[in-house]
């Protein structure tokens, strides 16, 4: 019986998808369907200008600097007017956003584990739980534009394992050399 429901619930939830995708290919409703085309065509306009690291940068700094400014119009406001309305994004930091253990299968526990630590720490850091720490995560986001500009993702990718080749090579050399010497002490002896 429980697997007809989720069969049927599943359908529902398809179906809905499905309707939402007809009525954006369609243009039932423009503005909708414009604020998504031209997200979309903006971000693939941006892939072909900068690369992947630089893009996610400079949303995440678009949506910091957002969420900062209106934490901070807020709290001045509150001291303004004497009031004590508490943190603006209360009820969205205070949701829960953890992924249900029935969405993760068996071998997918662990990462549930850091996907949802790394969306609580998210929604911290955009929601300016934390000041300092959205601030730093700014500074980041910054710096990393920069890498970003110099660097694509498979540069990067690239270095790290040359580096990493470069590193078991020596490590190699030195137990060699470590080898030779021991076995130069042992014949002298």
């Amino acid at each position: 019986m429980q697997a007809t429901a989720d069969s049927t619930k599943m359908d529902c939830v398809w179906s809905n998808w499905r309707s939402q995708a007809i009525d954006l290919l369609y243009w039932r409703d423009i503005k909708q369907t414009g604020i998504v085309f031209g997200s979309f065509l903006l971000l693939l306009f941006s892939l072909t200008q900068f690369s992947v690291v630089s893009v996610v940068a400079y949303l995440a700094l678009a949506v910091l600097s957002a969420t900062i400014s209106f934490r901070i119009y807020k709290s001045v406001l509150q001291a303004v007017q004497k009031t004590d309305e508490g943190h603006p994004f209360k009820a969205y930091l205070e949701l829960e956003i953890t992924l249900s253990q029935e969405q993760i299968q068996k071998y997918t526990d662990c990462l549930q584990f850091y996907v949802n630590n790394t969306l609580k720490e998210l929604r911290r850091l955009f929601l300016v739980q934390d000041l300092v720490d959205s601030l730093k995560f700014a500074v980041l986001m910054w710096l990393l534009t920069y890498v970003g500009a110099l660097f694509n993702g498979l540069t990067l990718l690239l270095m790290g394992s040359r580096l990493k080749s470069q590193a078991l090579k020596g490590t190699l050399s030195k137990l060699t050399s470590l080898r030779d010497w021991a076995q130069q002490k042992c014949l002298k002896w």
